[in-house]
């Protein structure tokens, strides 16, 4: 009889997340979240720009519309207070800003003034140093709102978020609070309405003295240096409160105006005062200490830190645009240069052409029965003499009995243990018979032509290894096609680009050539990494081997057709590639070939192949943020502007290949969705990088899909859509 757990059944372990799902979602939250914060103090989010136009005033009491323009309401009063003869308050709205005020600092203590700046939460929360510097010197700060939006149309409580935001920037960044506010908008006491009279109402009873002005320089209009001094002038020796503006543009005149002013004001007597001082009161500042502090602080720091990433990410931005537009710029040039030299009637590789010796055509499998057969016959079809070895790496499916049972002449299985693709290769390497080997996938099928093509570079002896032209055979489907666009433009234009530039950092496994000198050389294919056909290109091009491409060396390949299949190779390529690049770092210090592979090569697969789709993303970043926060028409023209150039890179890579354009219609929708997952991928892969992890290799299942193509065109095969299952 079964025992029973007396407490019940055990409890199931908690899946965890790994770290590298873990850290991309963490990381794509916390910029989002730096975007938002960003948005939020630039005035993007939540800003409100409209201006209430004037009103009746018959509920404004008699004593505000008369008296001074300092409005007290505390504890249900309903006073305006004024300064004494002789004595003038200069105040300074919507600043700190980083151009201006301290022009603006530096003349007030020039010439020993003080004055009241009344200061927004964005900007004071952008430049702290500048309020800092502002109360060090004895000048008052007071709250301008933190967004600066019409308070008549808002509600108590976004009326209490401006104060409590615009408080919460002054204490992080002076360490305190102010009593003294100042309304968006405002003008003299007597402009006060029954829209606005509510609002001070409500702001006095939260603690504050609200301050308007009775002499307003008009600087904003800019209407030159004397204008603004006439302006602000009392006018027979009464004490004023002068309103000026150190932010929201050219300040030049205001800078100019106030250094001329200050000195004609203290010839004629005037005393120039913080307002406590020209009231007589105590000082509107209270420091503040303990948790507000330390939450002010807080702030602060995250908002530079929004600050930060987002310059960061604005130089990436240039960065990546310089990049994307030098990629474009090179393969449209430089691909159009290689198809003219290789389609000259006259052209040559070398002075042993054409090559006419027999290749070993190397096919590593592991589980291809779905495939193994379409491959073997298609390349009984060669125009050129091969034998081809088949090396089952210990498949489970019968793999090397289908090639056995077909019995073929020329073609060999070699058995082994499960040991990997590069093992597969190397024993099938030496069990070639031929100097000239030819590799391909197990999932591949070659035109009648493929192989003589691609072999006849070989009659440049210094050429070392070929690049044959790898298309998708399966692009029938929506991913197919979006991978077809992706493997004409993407792998095979940058072939072409690189070719000419001596620098190609993958023959691609489904199609390549090696002659065998040049694979002994350098030690046979490595286990190293993932993407053992980078690996082996990148040891070529530093042991002195030129790598070229054959453009009519065709190849058809299965395709992942699901997300799945095509996230596992994606990431394997992507970490592989990394992995190489890290392997042949030594090349940048080495001299000969190596060291110019090193120092062009290594570079250009750096930029455009790492780091180019590394930063690519921001520019879906900021389309996205341009869509939601403006501007949202100039957003949508340059991201247009950046696919009409993809575009154009795109049905010039399919002309060179001869492609059908139709299959561009789903380019703007690849750009949307199918880039995004690559995106994910190779952060996937630095992520996995950077943690030390290890990625295994991820068999991808097949569906044979893609049978021997007649008269150079894949043939597909008719099957049941239970072949099509993704990677379990």
């Amino acid at each position: 009889m079964a025992r029973t757990n007396r407490h019940g059944p055990a409890p199931r372990a908690r899946r965890r997340l790994p770290l590298r799902y873990l850290l991309p979602v963490l990381l794509l939250t916390a910029l989002m979240a730096m975007l938002m914060l960003r948005g939020y103090v630039h005035s993007e989010i939540l800003a409100d720009h409209r201006v209430r136009p004037p009103v009746s005033s018959d509920k404004v009491p008699e004593k505000i519309l008369e008296g001074g323009p300092v409005i007290d309401t505390r504890s249900g009063r309903a006073q305006g207070l004024k300064v004494d003869d002789k004595r003038l308050v200069l105040t300074f709205d919507d600043g700190p800003d980083p151009t201006w005020t301290p022009k603006v600092l530096d003349v007030l203590k020039k010439h020993q003034a003080h004055a009241v700046f009344f200061v927004t939460g964005t900007m004071a929360s952008r430049h702290p140093d500048l309020v800092q510097r502002m109360v060090d010197e004895g000048h008052e700060v007071g709250l301008h709102t933190f967004n600066h939006p019409d308070l008549s149309y808002q509600s108590k409580a976004r009326i209490d978020w401006e104060l409590s935001q615009n408080q919460l920037a002054l204490a992080g960044a002076a360490g305190i609070r102010t009593s003294l506010f100042r309304p968006p908008y405002s003008s003299f006491a007597d402009a006060m309405d029954n829209s606005s009279w509510p609002v001070t109402e409500y702001i006095g009873s939260r603690g504050y003295i609200t301050v308007v002005n009775n002499t307003d320089s008009e600087d904003w209009q800019r209407p030159g240096v004397d204008e603004i001094i006439r302006r602000s002038m009392p006018e027979d020796g009464k004490g004023a409160i002068v309103l000026m503006h150190d932010s929201g543009g050219d300040r030049s005149q205001t800078v100019a105006a106030l250094d001329k002013f200050i000195p004609l004001l203290k010839e004629q007597g005037y005393e120039l005062d913080n307002l406590s001082e020209a009231l007589g009161v105590p000082s509107a500042h209270t420091e503040v200490h303990g948790l507000d502090a330390l939450k002010g602080e807080a702030w602060i720091f995250l908002v530079q830190a929004s600050e930060n990433i987002t310059s960061g990410l604005v130089v990436g931005l240039a960065v990546i645009g310089v990049l994307v537009f030098t990629r474009f710029g090179l393969m449209l040039l430089l691909s159009g240069v290689h198809a003219r030299r290789v389609r000259r009637k006259n052209f040559r590789w070398g002075p042993a052409a054409p090559v006419t010796e027999p290749v070993s055509v190397l096919v590593p499998a592991y589980n291809e029965a779905k495939c193994i057969e379409n491959t073997v016959n298609s390349l009984m079809a060669s125009e050129h003499p091969i034998e081809v070895i088949v090396i089952d790496d210990g498949s489970s499916d019968g793999t090397a009995r289908i090639v056995e049972n077909m019995r073929l002449p020329g073609v060999r299985v070699v058995r082994q243990h499960n040991a990997g693709k590069p093992a597969a290769l190397n024993r099938g390497l030496r069990n070639a018979r031929y100097d000239l080997i030819v590799m391909m996938d197990g999932d591949t099928v070659f035109e009648p032509s493929t192989v003589r093509e691609l072999v006849q570079p070989f009659a440049d002896p210094r050429v070392g290894a070929v690049a044959g032209n790898a298309k998708v055979g399966n692009k029938d489907s929506l991913i197919g096609a979006w991978q077809h666009i992706e493997y004409v433009m993407g792998f095979n234009l940058d072939r072409r680009m690189y070719d000419i530039l001596r620098c190609m950092p993958t023959i691609p496994g489904a199609v390549g050539a090696f002659r065998r000198s040049a694979l002994e050389r350098v030690g046979g294919m490595s286990d190293d990494t993932l993407a053992e056909d980078t690996d082996i290109t990148m040891a070529m091009h530093r042991d002195g081997w030129r790598v070229v491409y054959a453009e009519d060396a065709r190849a058809w390949t299965e395709a992942p057709e699901t997300v799945q299949q095509l996230w596992s190779q994606r990431y394997r390529w992507s970490y592989g590639t990394m992995q190489a690049i890290w392997k042949h770092r030594r090349a940048i210090i080495e001299k000969g070939a190596s060291g110019r592979f090193g120092r062009v090569g290594l570079p250009l697969v750096s930029l455009f192949m790492v780091v180019a789709p590394l930063l690519a993303p921001l520019i879906d970043v900021f389309l996205l943020y341009g869509l939601v926060f403006g501007p949202t028409e100039k957003t949508i023209g340059a991201w247009l502007g950046v696919l009409a150039v993809q575009a154009v890179c795109a049905a010039y890579a399919f002309r060179l290949d001869r492609e059908r354009m139709t299959h561009l219609v789903s380019l703007p929708l690849q750009q949307i969705l199918y880039r995004q997952l690559m995106y994910v991928v190779l952060l996937q892969s630095w992520i996995t990088a950077l943690t030390g992890g290890r990625l295994r290799w991820q068999k991808l299942r097949r569906t044979g899909v893609v049978g021997a193509p007649p008269a150079g065109m894949p043939g597909q095969r008719v099957r049941g859509d239970s072949e099509r299952r993704p990677v379990g």
